[in-house]
């Protein structure tokens, strides 16, 4: 083990640790109806009296542990810092569902040096508090076990998709999220859109899905996803076979055995 990775060792329980303690407090005051929000400003004023104080206190306490890291919010709208040592985060990765009184959100912490992931924890306090957290390097796990991928026929597969939040502004990204669903949909089992991207991407590292894809750049929810997918041993590309990066307009992780039969699908979609 190299000394980076024992240094991102050593750092990975206390980013868990706050990362818990966040989420516990935002499940305590979740909502248990959906907001009475009638429109998108009332919707997100309700929110941000609740992701506030809950953001406040995630970077209050990273901050503790890598006070020489600099902070970036989660709406990148497809960038990252190229140069230094950043955490990326997110309070509540899922807010829709959160809103809504739904179980499908996240607690996520990303530590970027130089634009690229290097440690990432992703919570979800209210899906059994499952935990996925991974290392550059040095693997990755789900609540304390090591993961990996499961292969299986792409006939049988589950695929996840989303779209970031500024697709309805790329008329390219949704064209092609319309193309590619129809293209998919006659290749796998199911298509499912199961809550935050960051968490969808971690469960193609576990198995728990074969794959996931999403066109347009997002890179502020795919990056936690992506470093623990791809430490669990899946393929992890842009959505043409090349090497993913945070600036990438399209997104594809899966088990290795699935990857290249996703390629062909996704061929489709100009």
């Amino acid at each position: 083990m190299n000394d980076e990775v024992q240094e991102l060792k050593e750092l990975l329980p206390g980013v868990e640790a706050a990362v818990r303690e966040v989420g516990a407090r935002l499940a305590e005051v979740r909502p248990t109806e959906p907001t009475p929000g009638r429109t998108v400003a009332e919707a997100m004023a309700h929110f941000a009296e609740l992701d506030g104080p809950a953001a406040a206190r995630l970077r209050a306490r990273l901050g503790e542990l890598r006070p020489q890291a600099g902070w970036v919010t989660d709406e990148l709208e497809g960038s990252v810092p190229a140069e230094g040592e950043w955490w990326l985060c997110d309070a509540t990765d899922g807010a829709v569902q959160y809103l809504l009184g739904l179980p499908h959100w996240a607690v996520t912490a990303t530590l970027v040096r130089d634009g690229v992931a290097v440690l990432a924890v992703v919570h979800a306090p209210q899906l059994g508090g499952r935990t996925y957290r991974a290392v550059r390097g040095g693997g990755a796990e789900l609540d304390g076990r090591a993961v990996a991928p499961l292969e299986r026929e792409l006939a049988v597969a589950v695929a996840g998709t989303s779209q970031p939040p500024s697709a309805a502004a790329d008329t390219v990204a949704l064209r092609r999220a319309g193309e590619s669903l129809t293209a998919v949909l006659g290749s796998v089992l199911a298509v499912r859109n199961l809550g935050p991207t960051s968490l969808q991407v971690a469960q193609v590292g576990s198995g728990h899905l074969g794959l996931f894809w999403e066109y347009g750049a997002d890179a502020g929810n795919l990056l936690p996803g992506a470093l623990i997918a791809s430490e669990a041993g899946a393929t992890v590309t842009d959505a043409v076979g090349a090497a993913w990066t945070a600036g990438s307009d399209g997104f594809l992780a899966a088990a290795p055995g699935l990857h290249g039969d996703v390629l062909k699908v996704l061929r489709s979609v100009g």
